[in-house]
């Protein structure tokens, strides 16, 4: 009875410090949430957004530490108690789970910094490349997480040298069982170092059907939305071996019209070119710094025609087509004003008399 009472006692006893780290890492997590509730909002009255991004990448990983120290401390307790070899297991495990937890920590602050640096530029009116930023932080993400896989390897006892010569054998095997997938890496490596595109660009090629808007630049792919607002999943690795057009980086948009007066009005056809050249070069929202060209140029089959020639400023597909609105209507009241008329379709018919003597005679 006596030696049945002290076995319980020993092995009771365990439970309850077992219970009594459970509590305290539950009244931690609890302290914690309350500390992190009452520090969010600070945070978001101030006008920094950088303590936004610290708080929001460390609140789900400190509370998930906090329970992996406290199961570690657990597991301790219990071990001299238990024969099964599963124990040993759990210093490992604890080491793993600390690391991934920093690791998950970093990327999550990553991410929340990119977003910080897009916003406050946003915020501040200032132009930034989204696809460099982007293209940073993919990067860094992803150095972040090869660098916690190899330190958890070398945790668990792995040789990170032969890990890494392994590597290097086995990437030809995979370089070759997956090689439409480096060849999309590749690609879009080549895409983020050349950039040709960014994201919002309007892009389009003129040997693939290919235009739209870059809505995403991707490790695998790049979503582009076309104008009917459907989205076309494109191949990183198709860059690389096609001809792309960014009509967003224009510098100007062109407007080069032919317009056709009769032949009855050939007499005019100095004065109105000269007043159209000249409407054209004091024209606002025409680049004086570029080409402007009005000039007769070709005898038509029904008309003489003339042809405007100049750039405009702006480069925005709206403001750029109320501009040319603008300037053919201006350039129609140039026409009218001179006693000219537009030329139409016209076709002369001569008849040609059976008798031309009788005909002349009479």
């Amino acid at each position: 009875m006596i030696q049945d009472i002290i076995e319980f006692y020993q092995t009771s006893h365990w439970i309850y410090r077992v219970f009594t780290v459970v509590f305290i890492v539950v009244t931690i997590n609890l302290l914690v949430r309350l500390v992190l509730v009452r520090l969010h909002k600070k945070v978001r009255d101030s006008e920094t957004i950088w303590d936004d991004a610290l708080y929001d990448a460390i609140n789900p990983p400190l509370r998930f530490l906090i329970w992996i120290i406290g199961i570690g401390i657990a597991a301790d307790l219990v071990e001299p108690l238990s024969d099964d070899t599963i124990f040993a297991y759990i210093d490992p495990a604890r080491r793993v789970a600390v690391i991934g937890t920093f690791a998950w920590f970093l990327v999550r602050l990553i991410k929340k910094v990119e977003s910080a640096v897009l916003i406050r530029a946003q915020m501040r009116g200032e132009t930034i490349d989204r696809t460099t930023v982007e293209a940073m932080a993919k990067l860094i993400r992803l150095s972040v997480i090869i660098t916690g896989v190899l330190v958890v390897l070398q945790t668990l006892g792995f040789s990170i040298s032969g890990v890494l010569a392994f590597g290097g054998i086995g990437g030809i095997a995979v370089g070759f069982a997956a090689k439409d997938m480096l060849a999309n890496l590749f690609g879009g490596l080549t895409v983020y170092m050349d950039r040709p595109f960014s994201v919002g660009d309007w892009i389009r090629s003129p040997t693939v059907d290919i235009e739209g808007t870059v809505e995403n630049i991707g490790w695998r792919s790049t979503r582009i939305r076309r104008f009917d607002k459907r989205p076309i999943y494109v191949p990183n690795s198709l860059f690389t071996s096609i001809v792309v057009e960014n009509p967003s980086r224009m510098t100007n948009r062109r407007i080069n019209e032919t317009i056709g007066i009769r032949y009855a009005d050939a007499t005019r056809m100095n004065k109105i070119v000269e007043d159209v050249r000249a409407y054209l070069k004091g024209h606002d929202a025409i680049d004086q710094n570029q080409t402007i060209i009005a000039n007769f140029n070709a005898y038509g089959a029904s008309s003489l025609d003339f042809f405007i020639y100049c750039l405009t400023k702006t480069t925005n597909w709206v403001e750029y087509h109320e501009v040319k609105h603008a300037v053919l209507m201006d350039v129609h009241d140039i026409v009218t004003r001179h006693g000219a008329e537009f030329a139409f379709p016209t076709r002369t018919l001569h008849m040609i008399p059976e008798n031309p003597e009788a005909a002349s005679n009479e």
